[in-house]
């Protein structure tokens, strides 16, 4: 193994083992890292899609397996996201630029001006990469008041009825398909919290449950999208893989061993640092 592969398998190990210790983290850590290493933007977001597919599947086996996951909201979230992601892959597989290079969402209507200049459409990833994270690390550092506002508020004028709290979790599905597509980002902290303001009567576990098995098919769908578009290193998914699945092991041991007053922090702070880099 050269000191390239050892690179990212180390970083799959670090990464897999925060993941295993917070349950968040994955995709918002690793497309940066590969960003660091100097790998494509667009392969590090396709790539990444596949490998938090892949790691997501044996958390849904456990969370299955511990009936902590609600199928009905996995369901409404999944009718939402899956053809979200297949209509965002359409799209760009249809783009006259370098098709494989996704974009922030809020610079779609960009696009329409570039024409062959790939180095401003990588910029256009690494704005939009920026601002998931920057509001992934906001989702976590204030996850527990959002959590308390959703509680305090569950029973009163705003309760919402079925119909309309099925509507809402298909738009959010919606919402978390065409950003995950384009950044390999936004499914794990960003959903999870939704949930909470949707769901607030629904147990942790369960709730934690329900966005990993929402995960799954939303990544791999958005993932194999991304390799039939050429988005893909397979060689380095091997790598990652080969570090994040003892980190996750190990992690998971760990967890409750840190304070998550410590460790939601530090790992907000770090997302910020990252996003505010890619921005600026």
């Amino acid at each position: 193994m050269d000191v390239g592969s050892f690179g990212f398998t180390l970083a799959g190990l670090i990464v897999g083992f925060i993941v295993g210790m917070t349950g968040v983290g994955g995709g918002s850590l690793m497309t940066p890292i590969l960003l660091w290493f100097g790998i494509n933007p667009a392969t590090a977001v396709g790539t990444d899609l596949l490998y938090a597919a892949i790691t997501k599947a044996s958390g849904v086996w456990v969370h299955g397996r511990n009936k902590n996951i609600d199928w009905k909201i996995t369901g409404w979230l999944s009718l939402g996201s899956v053809p979200a992601a297949a209509l965002t892959l359409w799209f760009l597989s249809t783009l006259h630029t370098d098709t494989s290079v996704p974009a922030a969402a809020l610079t779609l209507w960009f696009l329409s001006t570039l024409h062959t200049d790939t180095s401003a459409l990588n910029a256009i990833i690494k704005q939009g990469l920026a601002v998931v994270l920057i509001l992934t690390a906001l989702a976590i550092l204030f996850k527990s008041r959002l959590q308390a506002f959703a509680s305090k508020h569950a029973g009163d004028h705003y309760h919402l009825g079925d119909r309309a709290l099925n509507i809402l979790t298909v738009i959010t599905g919606v919402v978390l398909g065409v950003m995950v597509t384009l950044t390999s980002i936004g499914a794990g902290a960003l959903g999870t919290v939704a949930l909470f303001l949707l769901y607030p009567f629904l147990v942790t576990r369960r709730l934690v449950g329900t966005e990993i098995a929402h995960a799954v098919p939303l990544t791999l769908v958005a993932g194999l999208g991304h390799a039939g578009m050429g988005n893909m290193d397979w060689s380095l998914l091997g790598y990652l893989l080969l570090g994040s699945l003892p980190g996750i092991y190990l992690g998971s041991h760990l967890t409750g061993r840190i304070s998550d007053r410590v460790l939601r922090p530090c790992l907000a702070t770090m997302l910020l640092l990252i996003g505010y880099k890619l921005a600026f």
